[in-house]
């Protein structure tokens, strides 16, 4: 049966839909007019030196799946996203009448899906800065970050891998469940050079997680990104990065390693893309209060709803569309990536 999104009343579902419409056909037109850039070099690991990749075991016959599998079509869109209240406490047992949803302007032709609190796969990229500008608190990072990943992933269902940037990106440890393996990928990062922010994180999503094409069952795409936010090497422009991102429709989760009294330019970078790929971004006081920011990012992770539907007028052009979605109750703040880019023929 198909299913249908309530919109608020009338009056102001049209000043709500003229303001989005507006910032539709504004952010397309600046998206599209960006240049895609050349691209950054990317360090692996060498063959040998990388773990075997652990299958993901099967049920036994009789056993129930924790939750259902579900395929997306080629014109469906998969939109998974969290709510906070105000005090960035995450909201549970809302349903799908609580919000509204424009994509590229216009209501959804009809809902197919809307689920609360899924539990999908996770593919994680650990993102860390590895500069000379982060030495004296590296340790504290790489803790934290291991911390992190030991709590976070399900070997039978989830992957991550492990990228340290300088002037290059270089993936430490490649795409696996195995925790020995992305423990030892975290320790033996060393801190040195310069800082190639947006280069690493075009590169991890470009080569990574990219991959997961459309019209497979849905995973959680997303990337923790530990940094400063200072950039001094990259090729590619902060916006560039973010297009990245949302091409291969991955979050992003920045914890700023700045722990001066006052926000940083950095500070304010790490937001930017944050906000636009539909994460957050975390500001925690020392180093040692890391692990508070990992914590909520595992909560965000695993407290989502997932909403799948049929774009009106819908083309497979390669076009960037806007999405705004938007939680009828004004006490609550939907995080959701701001659009997406549209299969292509």
């Amino acid at each position: 049966m198909d299913m249908q999104i309530l919109l608020p009343a009338a009056p102001r579902r049209r000043a709500l839909g003229f303001v989005a419409l507006v910032f539709a056909v504004s952010f397309t037109a600046a998206v599209l007019n960006a240049q895609q850039p050349s691209a950054p070099p990317v360090q692996n690991p060498a063959p040998a030196s990388t773990q075997p990749v652990a299958p993901a075991q099967q049920p036994a016959p009789d056993a129930q799946p924790e939750q259902p599998t579900f395929v997306i079509q080629r014109n469906e869109v998969n939109l998974i996203f969290t709510v906070t209240d105000k005090h960035e406490r995450y909201v549970p047992n809302l349903s799908q009448s609580d919000f509204a949803l424009l994509d590229d302007g216009r209501a959804p032709e009809k809902v197919t899906s809307f689920r609360q609190q899924i539990n999908l796969p996770l593919r994680v990229g650990l993102v860390i800065d590895a500069s000379t500008s982060i030495r004296t608190r590296f340790q504290f990072e790489q803790q934290a970050a291991i911390e992190f990943l030991l709590q976070m992933i399900k070997p039978g269902s989830d992957r991550a891998f492990v990228m340290d940037f300088a002037e290059v990106p270089h993936i430490s440890q490649d795409w696996t469940n195995n925790m020995d393996a992305l423990e030892s990928g975290v320790n033996k990062l060393k801190p040195a050079g310069g800082t190639a922010l947006f280069d690493s994180v075009y590169v991890a999503c470009r080569d990574k997680l990219l991959d997961t094409a459309r019209g497979q069952e849905p995973v959680r795409k997303a990337i923790v990104l530990i940094s400063d936010g200072e950039d001094n090497q990259s090729r590619v422009h902060p916006d560039e990065a973010i297009k990245m991102c949302q091409r291969a429709e991955t979050i992003i989760y920045a914890i700023s390693t700045n722990w001066t009294p006052s926000r940083s330019k950095g500070d304010e970078v790490l937001k930017e893309m944050a906000d636009a790929t539909g994460g957050q971004a975390f500001w925690p006081p020392s180093a040692e209060e890391m692990s508070n920011s990992f914590h909520t990012i595992q909560q965000s992770l695993r407290s989502q709803y997932a909403l799948t539907y049929v774009p009106s007028d819908f083309k497979t052009n390669g076009a960037f569309r806007p999405i705004y979605l938007y939680c009828t109750d004004r006490r609550y703040t939907v995080l959701a990536r701001k659009g997406y880019f549209a299969p292509k023929q």
